[in-house]
């Protein structure tokens, strides 16, 4: 009888992760395993399904909306891997700033970081367009909770911050524009949801 009871879990536990083989596209096979639950006498193959995200469909009152929508798909799939980029950059450099003992230190560590930094990603910046470069600034807000201007600020000082500024709003960008003041951003958040969850 006891033999009959460990025989039993045995068996339950072998079906409760059974296993599913394929074939892949290079030919070689592969072993997939799958949990389940078992119910009754049945086994019920148990998946966690990626969130599904549903909105209302759009409507838009004219071509130019229309337009405005799909550029910003556009724009949000080009730039948002650089905002993440930067987010996780500026976390490193934190954490090695706070680590430093004396201003002299970090101000040498950040202009060989800044150099570095530009050298790495001077051509990708270049190809940007200029409405790409100003959804960094807004999405650079969204994800560190701070504007382009106080980031620059922080890490270069006032009078850099001011100079930026000025050549920001000469090109008719803004640094100092916070995420989520503007209508506009209401489906820019809908479309890097829509993107974050590969539905776009």
């Amino acid at each position: 009888m006891k033999i009959l009871k460990i025989l039993v879990v045995i068996m339950a536990f072998v079906v409760s992760s059974f296993s599913v083989y394929g074939q892949s596209t290079s030919g070689e096979s592969t072993l997939s395993v799958v949990q389940a639950i078992i119910v009754g006498s049945d086994t019920i193959p148990f998946f966690v399904l990626p969130t599904y995200y549903c909105y209302p469909p759009l409507r838009f009152k004219n071509k130019k909306e229309e337009q405005f929508y799909w550029r910003t798909v556009r724009d949000v799939k080009v730039v948002l891997p650089y905002v993440r980029h930067i987010r996780k950059v500026m976390e490193k450099t934190n954490e090695a700033l706070m680590s430093m003992p004396d201003k002299a230190s970090r101000d040498a560590y950040m202009k060989n970081f800044e150099k570095r930094i530009y050298k790495e990603n001077e051509t990708k910046f270049k190809d940007l367009t200029l409405n790409q470069g100003k959804l960094i600034i807004r999405l650079l807000d969204r994800e560190t909770n701070n504007t382009s201007y106080e980031l620059i600020k922080a890490y270069r000082g006032s009078f850099s911050a001011g100079f930026w500024q000025v050549f920001a709003l000469v090109l008719g960008a803004d640094l100092k524009t916070k995420y989520g003041t503007k209508e506009e951003d209401a489906v820019i958040e809908r479309v890097i949801v829509l993107v974050e969850a590969g539905q776009l």
